[in-house]
């Protein structure tokens, strides 16, 4: 198959024409996260002829992935992210390059991943990925295109690009409060669908480089799926900005993992077996007072994002609930972060103990 047939219905576009193609041709794109929204993504990047492209994630596919992570078929269960996107975008497009990383960015490899591209796409659902893709993104020069998505709602910019503002502008800092995540909201796949896909045309709006269309540089578009209301904001460039108002060298790469290492898990059978475990519900206070587990103890997860972290008996075995496990398993990483190693999370959260006691 010829180059110029397999592009052909968007060369004949007078806004990307040979020229346009030839510059898509060269340009190279790393995609953090193959996840809801680095899979319409890369679809997309893929099939307009990407000519580099390196997928970064740590993760293996799960069979909750299929709703919405359409690179993904059931026979991939349990692959590589990284290494099943490969896979089917190789199939997809067998004349660009792809790579696969099946690790985690970092502040140790962020650096130099990033030199060797273009364009950073965030497929990332947690603030301390988004501030590291960012933060390394002003270091090394790099226009970042941010997405956002939760139940039916999504968010998309693109930042560290033309003279723009970047995420800190936004965010200078996470919230104090927990902001939850798909897992225990959920999500509609095809709000993923639609902010994904919207990555690859910023992508492909920067590559290009027309006249006609410019890059949501500057900007925050919003949209509510339920009602498919939608808003265009303008965001200032913060000249007190915590990153990009600093010299590049004056940068310094921070990451905590989100994955920071395995943590057990136990089910509320399990757990109500465990007599003399310590039980430490981590959930806000008006759901704690709505109703816990008798006998737990109660320390929000945004009491130790704050870092206020309890001084816990070495030698206790400590169990985390929060509602259906998300929460937990968060706090629990930051728990084993600060040596508390004999750790556990409780699966399907304070519903599922509801649910085992009510059997």
């Amino acid at each position: 198959m010829s180059t110029n047939n397999r592009y052909k219905r968007q060369i004949i576009l007078p806004e990307i024409g040979q020229n346009g193609q030839g510059k898509i041709s060269r340009a190279s794109i790393l995609c953090v996260g193959a996840g809801g929204l680095g899979c319409p993504a890369l679809l997309y990047l893929t099939a307009a002829g990407i000519g580099r492209i390196s997928i970064i994630d740590f993760d293996t596919v799960d069979e909750t992935n299929l709703q919405r992570q359409v690179l993904f078929t059931g026979d991939q269960l349990g692959k590589s992210k990284a290494e099943a996107a490969k896979e089917r975008l190789n199939a997809l497009n067998p004349e660009i390059e792809i790579h696969a990383y099946a690790e985690e960015l970092t502040d140790k490899n962020a650096e130099n991943f990033f030199k060797q591209h273009d364009i950073i796409i965030d497929g990332t659902d947690n603030f301390s990925s988004k501030f590291l893709i960012n933060d390394t993104a002003i270091k090394t020069g790099k226009p970042f295109i941010y997405g956002s998505i939760l139940g039916f709602d999504g968010q998309l910019a693109v930042f560290n690009h033309d003279g723009g503002p970047c995420y800190r502008c936004l965010f200078p800092e996470a919230p104090k409060a927990h902001i939850p995540n798909c897992a225990e909201t959920g999500v509609i796949g095809a709000v993923a669908g639609i902010i994904g896909t919207s990555q690859a045309m910023e992508a492909l709006k920067i590559i290009v480089d027309h006249k006609s269309f410019k890059p949501l540089t500057g900007k925050l578009w919003t949209i509510d799926m339920r009602s498919m209301e939608n808003q265009l904001l303008s965001l200032p460039k913060d000249k007190d900005c915590p990153v990009c108002s600093k010299q590049k060298d004056e940068i310094m790469l921070q990451y905590t993992s989100p994955v920071c290492g395995f943590i057990p898990e136990i089910s509320p059978a399990q757990t109500a077996a465990r007599k003399n475990a310590r039980l430490i519900d981590v959930r806000e206070i008006d759901e704690w007072n709505a109703g816990h587990i008798e006998g737990a103890q109660h320390i929000a997860l945004s009491t130790l994002m704050q870092g206020n972290i309890p001084s816990l008996p070495a030698e206790d075995e400590i169990i985390l609930y929060c509602l259906k496990g998300g929460r937990s398993l968060q706090a629990a990483q930051i728990l084993k972060n600060h040596g508390n190693l004999n750790i556990s999370n409780m699966t399907g959260g304070y519903e599922a103990w509801l649910a085992a006691r009510h059997v």
